[in-house]
């Protein structure tokens, strides 16, 4: 507590204090950035990546600083008692160990709803307390700091710069370095464990009574075992699909590889979502649209010397195109799929030339140009929104030999009131290539194919005995199921204006929860 005399003048504060002060500061400021982006990856299995989960974790992030903000500086007006404020740290620490086991909990709780409503109420459960006990320390601290009225100006500035500064750091931290190398529980867990350390050592330093400091070790260590109790539990997790047998955090969502029990089956799936299937045993995709895509892009290109893959998955398709005959070069946004892709997919990196980085960037950069180009980028339950606007394709368009095709994997409906996203393709490829052609799975799936060419022709595959045989049905289908779409139910998406995430969001809500709910724990 920091005393003050008759005139309301505070007494100074040792330095040993200060500095610890302005630590505080910025280790919360760090720590509340790190659970906002953390907050988001940790919902993204179960309620997506897209704008509405985003939208929710900021917002609950900035009503937490609001509220925060106020009954900081409201508890600090009652008394300036710094084992008060570090008391708020500490159940801020346990709450966040807390999160660990309830995050999937809660997430499929509120998959149950619209997923606006859904991602705002996750969020507000999960991270609004001990966000909002957080912000608390900025206006505590500026009141215990400042010595008198003519310097609060300069104290406030101070520590809203060491603020900030940590939670740049915490966003460098986050982002640059832990996504990539530990799971989301792991780094939500080592957050906690500091903000438990440093309401101890608060504690034990500064009130320099031990006994004070027995309560909150239990509690905080309590806590942490919670946690860490969690974290071993996710690694021996069956699944409804079969056993997993590789998890891995990436910067672009987990990575699972899961086997289905007493096949040799392999799931690929990427935050909760399966990106492709491939048996071991035989060693081909368990996947329709592989066969799809490698099979349109020989059907419509007469002969194909050279190809662009935009996302590579488990490299199943430029693999095939590459043992054609043709050069290939693949481009793939994230890199952690690599290893994955060449320790359980028999992935063979010598066969093409793998670029890690993203499509648009790539086609803004290369002077290549392709007979084809198979566009395959999937982000969480949809293709990227940049890769699939006006400005997108033109890129395309660009990089492809004259007579050159686009094959283009997305997922749609057609159904009227469900068919804005493949209305607004359809649209959108028109506006860059003179023609378009479409081939529906009727199971979700769709295939889009462009050409400068006045019009596409298309060559019948001929046999199909390498597909795997419970997919044969649905390749035969969706190569003579040629559609399109009412072009009134969309429009032309550019970089300045794509709101497909929007007009899209009921079938992506679908299709995300009914995977999600697949993969649920046993």
């Amino acid at each position: 507590m920091q005393p003050t005399d008759p005139s309301g003048t505070a007494a100074p504060i040792p330095p040993a204090l200060r500095r610890f002060l302005y630590l505080t500061s910025a280790v919360n400021g760090a720590a509340i950035l790190v659970v906002e982006i953390l907050g988001a990856k940790m919902l993204a299995p179960y309620l997506g990546t897209s704008h509405f989960v985003w939208t929710a974790q900021i917002t609950v992030t900035l009503l937490s600083l609001a509220f925060g903000y106020y009954w900081g500086g409201r508890l600090v007006d009652r008394g300036q008692d710094l084992g008060r404020l570090y008391t708020a740290v500490l159940i801020a620490a346990i709450y966040l160990c807390l999160t660990i086991p309830t995050a999937g909990r809660i997430a499929y709780l509120c998959l149950e709803m619209k997923l606006a409503t859904g991602s705002i109420l996750a969020s507000l459960f999960l991270f609004f307390p001990p966000l909002t006990l957080l912000a608390m320390t900025g206006p505590f601290l500026i009141r215990v700091l400042t010595s008198s009225v003519h310097g609060v100006g300069g104290q406030a500035g101070r520590l809203s710069a060491v603020s900030t500064l940590g939670s740049v750091g915490g966003a460098a931290l986050i982002g640059y370095v832990l996504i990539p190398i530990l799971p989301n529980s792991v780094i939500m867990l080592i957050t906690a464990a500091v903000l438990v350390l440093l309401a101890l050592v608060y504690r034990v330093r500064f009130r320099s009574r031990l006994s004070q400091a027995i309560l909150p070790l239990v509690a905080g260590l309590a806590g942490v075992g919670i946690g860490l109790g969690a974290i071993r539990a996710e690694g021996n997790t069956d699944f409804n699909q079969g056993i997993e047998l590789y998890r891995r955090n990436s910067n672009f969502g987990m990575l699972q590889v899961l086997q289905l029990r007493g096949t040799p089956m392999l799931f690929y799936a990427n935050d909760y979502l399966t990106q492709n299937i491939y048996l071991t045993n035989t060693h081909q995709s368990g996947a329709m649209f592989t066969y799809m895509l490698h099979g349109l892009a020989h059907a419509y290109t007469p002969k194909i010397e050279s190809a662009l893959c935009i996302g590579m998955g488990v490299g199943i398709v430029p693999a095939q195109l590459a043992k054609d005959g043709a050069r290939v070069d693949v481009v793939e946004i994230n890199e952690a799929v690599v290893p994955l892709a060449q320790r359980f997919f028999d992935l063979d990196t010598n066969l093409f030339r793998l670029h890690i980085g993203d499509g648009r960037q790539f086609l803004n950069e290369t002077h290549d140009r392709y007979d084809v180009v198979v566009l395959d980028a999937f982000l969480g339950d949809s293709c990227p929104s940049h890769l699939m606007t006006r400005e997108a394709f033109t890129a395309i368009g660009r990089v492809l030999k004259p007579g050159g095709t686009l094959v283009m994997n997305c997922f749609g409906y057609f159904e009227y009131g469900r068919d804005y996203f493949v209305a607004s393709l359809e649209r959108t490829l028109s506006a860059s290539f003179k023609s378009v052609r479409i081939h529906d799975s009727g199971e979700g799936n769709v295939f889009m194919v462009a050409s400068d060419l006045p019009s596409l022709v298309y060559t019948p595959p001929g046999d199909l005995g390498h597909v795997y045989p419970p997919k044969l049905d649905e390749v035969q289908r969706a190569y003579v199921r040629v559609v399109s779409t009412d072009p009134a139910h969309g429009r032309v998406l550019t970089d300045d204006y794509n709101p497909v995430d929007y007009y899209d969001a009921a079938n992506r809500e679908h299709f995300r929860k009914n995977m999600a709910l697949s993969m649920r724990p046993l």
